[in-house]
C-alpha cells in the first residue's frame, strides 16, 4: 500500500461528495482507487476534516478536484464502504455550479507524485454501465434522476 493512502486505512472515514448534475451526465473524476487498486469514477469529494462542516468539507473538496464553486442541495445517498483495510461512510448531495471553469484539481494532502486523480468529465448516464464507477449503490438513482420524488437515501452497504 502506498505510504501516502496509508493514511486513508485502519479508520472509519467520513466522506462527502457532490452529484453536479446535467439532464443526461454527471460529472465525475477519474481517480487510482487506493480500494481496489485500479483506476475507477467517482463524484467528486473527500474527508471531513476535524470540526468541519458537511457543507463547508463538500464546498472545499469540490473545489480542490475540479475548480467549481458549488452550492449545496439536498443529501440524497449514503453508501457505506467496507474493504478492509477501508472503511468508509459517504454522504452524497445534490450540488449546483455556482461559479469556476471545470478543470482536474489534485488532492493537497498528497504530494505532487503520489496524485491519485487522472481526468474530470461529464459522463452521459447511459455509458455508466460501461465504466468502472463507484458508488454502484447510486445507479438506480442517477438512472431516474428526472423522475425521482423520494426514494430511499441509505440502501446498505
Amino acid at each position: 500500500m502506498n505510504a501516502d493512502v496509508s493514511a486513508f486505512s485502519h479508520q472509519l472515514r467520513t466522506r462527502v461528495c457532490g452529484l453536479l448534475v446535467q439532464p443526461d451526465a454527471i460529472l465525475l473524476i477519474q481517480l487510482h482507487s487506493p480500494v481496489t487498486d485500479k483506476l475507477l469514477w467517482m463524484p467528486p469529494g473527500g474527508g471531513i476534516e476535524f470540526g468541519e462542516t458537511m457543507e463547508e468539507c463538500l464546498k472545499r473538496e469540490f473545489h480542490e478536484e475540479t475548480n467549481l464553486e458549488i452550492e449545496v442541495g439536498e443529501l440524497v445517498h449514503i453508501n457505506e464502504l467496507v474493504s478492509p483495510p477501508f472503511h468508509a461512510l459517504e454522504f452524497y448531495f445534490e450540488v449546483s455550479k455556482k461559479r469556476g471553469q471545470k478543470e482536474l484539481g489534485s488532492d493537497p494532502e498528497l504530494g505532487s507524485d503520489k496524485q491519485l486523480l487522472k481526468d474530470l468529465r461529464w459522463i452521459p448516464f447511459s455509458e455508466l454501465d460501461r465504466i468502472p464507477w463507484a458508488p454502484q449503490s447510486l445507479e438506480d438513482k442517477l438512472k431516474n434522476w428526472g423522475q425521482r420524488d423520494t426514494y430511499p437515501i441509505f440502501t446498505g452497504s
